[in-house]
């Protein structure tokens, strides 16, 4: 049941990044079966898709808003009580899908730009210690420049990141346009950093332990996660 819409968000207490988690956690409870078999289908149509080489990997990206439109979907109906349903989870081919399309080109974009900018300026060194064409004394410093070049590409495409997290929700739920959902997530992100820290760090620990049987605890995890990103942006972008 959505509230009133907080443009760019509100800043939450630190612990909402576990609330969330427990909020995901009781929207899975109501129906894990369904939940189940939805994280499932999505898993097989992004892995047939990541088959195709090189378009296969474009589509994805493109495409990641639009299902992520179709998880927050599936999200409100049972956060409303509603039955889930397959039809759900493609909700964002539905509604919308030209904007969430956009997102995820402008992220795609963004990320080629950054990867091939990173690229020229670290490029050398590393082809270089790959193809072994360098004095034994140079590699420590070749391999730094590796590191430092996976650094600067995490720092800049942080940002990317923080503004495509919640713009499927903002483009689904609010009618907004790419680049204003994308300003409304990225601030969003940016007034909720501690939240997030504590979200990530509960999550790697939790997605660590549903990986030790064969991967299977992902069967609850994904759909605890997938429950938790609605649960967190109805906290940060409604007011109840």
């Amino acid at each position: 049941m959505a509230g009133e819409f907080i443009a760019g968000g509100r800043g939450v207490a630190a612990g909402r990044g576990w609330d969330w988690i427990a909020a995901g956690w009781a929207l899975f409870k109501k129906q894990p079966g369904m939940w189940i078999a939805l994280f499932v289908t999505l898993l097989v149509v992004m892995v047939v898709l990541g088959i195709v080489p090189i378009l296969g990997m474009l589509a994805t990206t493109v495409l990641t808003p639009v299902f992520g439109a179709g998880v927050l979907a599936v999200g409100r109906a049972a956060d409303e009580g509603r039955e889930l349903e397959f039809g759900q989870l493609f909700a964002g081919f539905r509604d919308r899908f030209t904007t969430l399309a956009l997102v995820g080109a402008i992220y795609l974009g963004a990320a080629v730009v950054i990867a091939l900018g990173v690229g020229l300026v670290t490029g050398a060194s590393m082809f270089a210690m790959m193809g072994g064409a360098m004095p034994d004394m140079a590699v420590p410093a070749a391999a730094l420049t590796v590191v430092l070049a996976v650094l600067i590409l995490f720092a800049l495409m942080l940002p990317v990141v923080m503004a495509t997290w919640f713009a499927p929700a903002l483009v689904l739920f609010h009618a907004k346009g790419a680049l204003e959902a994308m300003q409304d997530s990225f601030f969003g992100c940016l007034r909720n950093v501690v939240p997030f820290l504590i979200y990530g760090v509960v999550m790697l620990v939790l997605g660590i332990v549903a990986a030790i049987p064969f991967g299977l605890g992902w069967l609850v995890l994904g759909p605890v996660l997938a429950a938790s990103f609605y649960a967190s942006y109805k906290d940060i972008f409604t007011a109840a």
